[in-house]
């Protein structure tokens, strides 16, 4: 995020989603297009997708406001073969970015 972007991953269908244990849905975002680009090619399940470029100011105005109104936390920096990390609410994720700025 230092670059002034955020990083997802897409397909012809959109952008995923994966369930926990706890049952919280969340959507996965990456600080670095390397790192979603691991993910993709580690990940048999993102195997087709590909990575998804956001601009910090869209993510805060658009993208944040929306995970919320859906219910849907925030995957943060998701790693390994299984797409795992932590998952966070966006108003959690917009107020460690304002602290950050």
């Amino acid at each position: 995020m230092a670059h002034g972007s955020v990083w997802s991953i897409q397909d012809g269908e959109g952008f995923p989603t994966s369930t926990n244990l706890d049952g919280e849905t969340a959507m996965p975002f990456w600080s670095l297009e390397s790192r979603a680009q691991k993910v993709i090619d580690n990940v048999i399940a993102y195997n087709s997708f590909r990575t998804r470029r956001i601009e910090l100011s869209e993510f805060l105005d658009r993208w944040l406001s929306g995970l919320k109104r859906d219910g849907l936390a925030v995957g943060i920096n998701w790693s390994g073969k299984r797409a795992i990390g932590y998952d966070m609410t966006p108003e959690n994720v917009r107020t460690r970015i304002e602290i950050s700025r």
